[in-house]
């Protein structure tokens, strides 16, 4: 069932301006606060706290707009391997367009973008350059810096942070931020906190982590749901035991910030010449755990996400040919959270299906908890019908009536099979949108049935076959949850998709 709300959006807004206002009079001058996971569209954070919106974080900063400057960063590396941002379907590379074109668009100051970890020979990364800078935006470049993170020695020199290209910023309070985790945004802080210091600025450095909340149980739905998104990078909640030590209160942190405060700490005592921070929880300015209004609604939601997670493993490995490494991950977490995979409501329905017609079948739950499933037929793939059959159900429109009518549906199948190269007739979702879209100038039912679209938003959908990239982008489109069963329908070396 769609998740009940359970985060307060406008409180979250209001201390959260306020927290970072007082870490900026504490450290005085300038400075530098990089914004862990995303600042635009966090998706996972509106998944696992139903009622914080995917602009939240930027929300909280229109007020002072005018005194931020946002610096994005990307790392070399992923643009050599052109990594992508799975929850929009675009690449980091295209990501660093849009995000400035975003944050123009609300009124935020936004010059230059940081290549982090950039050789001689990245070619992406210099062609990229490039482009940026024919946009006409600022671009700097920083470089491998040997024994990055524990020769403070050499980092903290003209040899280290020194050799990264300066980007000057105009305002007080910058906004370190990227297309996602790994882009360098901790080194270009600290880089561009070195360089100010050199030129006789006064700047400090902050961290705004959203996950995990320092603030919730270790093991709680929330902060194991992070732990889950970030498989790939083989993170872990683990106990502050620096905040432990110094304030005798426990909180929550992750592995790595632990691991590295010793030497993060040493880092800002050698740039700024003493540091406020006994750690890593100290550096955070994160309120959204006291925003919280409905602990038992986020932890359903978090839970979900924790399972959504592990099936996203299993197709990504299936996808790329590798090992479980991944999803055993995924699995230990959902052990942790105490859940199982079909405890997904519509998992167990869209395989049963399966099994009654030896086909791929898809199922969704729809906001009054009702599940409608889909089978594959001749004319539709699973998902076109279940898709059909859930708006049927939405609209009240009887469930033996055709919205499409073969006679329709034909001249496309034809267009597919006869003239565009496809060896699959069935039509995707974008073509079922497109045929009943036509059809509701003339019939009351599709119509109808059109006008139930946003009430998918929300809803989750299992299918038990992978499903293709117009069927995804479609259920993005729609703002729908898909999990998939970790097969293709058809058994080919090559998967077109």
């Amino acid at each position: 069932m769609v998740n009940k709300i359970g985060f307060d959006r406008e409180k979250y807004i209001e201390m959260q301006s306020a927290h970072i206002q007082e870490r900026r009079e504490q450290l005085g001058g300038k400075l530098y606060l990089e914004m862990g996971g995303k600042l635009f569209d966090d998706m996972h954070a509106s998944r696992v706290l139903p009622g914080f919106t995917p602009d939240n974080k930027i929300a909280m900063l229109d007020n002072i707009r005018d005194e931020v400057e946002i610096l994005i960063c990307i790392n070399a590396k992923d643009l050599e391997r052109q990594k992508m941002r799975a929850d929009l379907g675009i690449s980091y590379e295209d990501d660093v367009l849009r995000l400035v074109d975003v944050f123009r668009d609300r009124g935020f100051l936004v010059e230059h973008i940081v290549l982090t970890q950039m050789e001689d020979d990245d070619r992406k990364a210099v062609a990229f350059k490039e482009r940026l800078e024919r946009l006409g935006l600022k671009v700097s470049r920083h470089r491998v810096i040997p024994g990055y993170p524990t020769n403070t020695d050499l980092i903290v020199s003209e040899e280290g942070l020194g050799r990264n290209e300066f980007a000057e910023t105009t305002r007080d309070l910058v906004v370190v931020t990227a297309p996602g985790p790994g882009s360098g945004k901790l080194a270009t802080a600290l880089s561009q906190v070195y360089h100010e210091r050199k030129r006789g600025v006064e700047a400090g450095y902050a961290k705004f982590e959203t996950f995990p909340i320092w603030n919730l149980p270790l093991e709680h739905p929330v902060n194991l749901a992070y732990e889950a998104a970030t498989v790939d990078l083989n993170d872990a909640n683990v106990i502050d035991y620096f905040h432990l030590t110094a304030h005798g209160e426990s909180t929550v942190n992750y592995n790595r910030d632990v691991e590295a405060f010793p030497l993060l700490k040493t880092m800002l005592e050698k740039l700024t010449g003493e540091t406020p921070y006994q750690s890593p929880t100290d550096m955070g300015v994160n309120m959204a755990g006291n925003c919280i209004t409905d602990d038992e609604a986020c932890r359903h939601a978090s839970e979900q996400e924790i399972i959504r997670r592990y099936f996203k493993a299993l197709v990504d490995e299936a996808r790329g040919g590798l090992d479980s490494t991944q999803s055993d991950r995924a699995a230990v977490v959902m052990a942790k959270a105490g859940v199982k995979a079909t405890d997904r409501v519509v998992v167990e329905p869209a395989r049963k299906r399966e099994e009654e017609t030896s086909l791929p079948a898809a199922a969704i739950e729809l906001p009054d908890g009702s599940v409608v499933t889909g089978r594959t037929t001749d004319l539709l793939g699973c998902s076109s019908v279940m898709l059909l059959n859930a708006l049927k159900h939405l609209a009240g429109i009887d469930k033996d009536a055709h919205l499409l009518s073969p006679e329709s549906i034909a001249p496309i199948q034809a267009l597919k099979t006869d003239h565009l190269g496809s060896a699959n007739p069935r039509l995707h979702t974008d073509e079922v949108l497109i045929a009943l879209s036509v059809s509701a100038s003339t019939d009351e039912n599709a119509r109808a049935a059109l006008e139930q679209l946003k009430n998918l938003r929300g809803c989750d959908v299992h299918t038990t076959t992978i499903l293709g990239s117009v069927d995804e982008g479609i259920f993005r489109s729609l703002g729908v949850l898909v999990t998939s069963d970790p097969k293709f329908q058809r058994k080919s070396l090559y998967q077109k998709r």
